[in-house]
């Protein structure tokens, strides 16, 4: 009687069957977490926490001076103009660091710099201060939406 020999193991085809399986559902993944959108909103989301800090910073600096904004030559004007925060707009840091913002004042994900930090500051008649971020150009996102919060 002759013993044969049983191979173990797979065949290449099988290999390559669970291969495109896993390719597959790695496809489905991607697609389904969306990567450009979660960066974008991340993004959305350090914006909305930068305007807060900012406006809550100049709410305390009016806080300080019995509601009163005080920092040397800049003035809140009544109007409904906004300025750019930054060196080269309304330098709020004179003001704000490093009592009221310790790490300097914030900067837009998307390419803030000091002389432009990419935010905006206005003042309407009866003296609310709004301060916004740029339109969130991400298409990822859709449809663009300021980012504003005032006090």
């Amino acid at each position: 009687m002759k013993k044969t020999a049983k191979n173990s193991g797979f065949t290449l085809i099988e290999i390559l069957v669970v291969i495109g399986i896993i390719a597959i559902l790695a496809a489905i993944v991607i697609i389904a977490i969306n990567p450009a959108r979660q960066f974008a909103q991340a993004r959305n989301s350090q914006r909305l926490s930068n305007v807060n800090t900012i406006l809550n910073a100049i709410g305390q600096n009016m806080a300080d001076n019995k509601g009163v904004w005080k920092c040397g030559t800049i003035y809140f004007n009544a109007s409904s103009a906004s300025t750019t925060i930054g060196t080269s707009g309304t330098d709020l840091s004179s003001c704000l660091v490093p009592n009221y913002i310790p790490s300097g004042i914030p900067q837009d994900p998307n390419g803030g710099t000091a002389i432009d930090t990419k935010y905006q500051i206005s003042t309407t008649t009866t003296g609310i201060v709004m301060v916004c971020a740029p339109l969130s150009s991400e298409s990822a996102l859709g449809s663009p939406t300021p980012i504003c919060v005032t006090r």
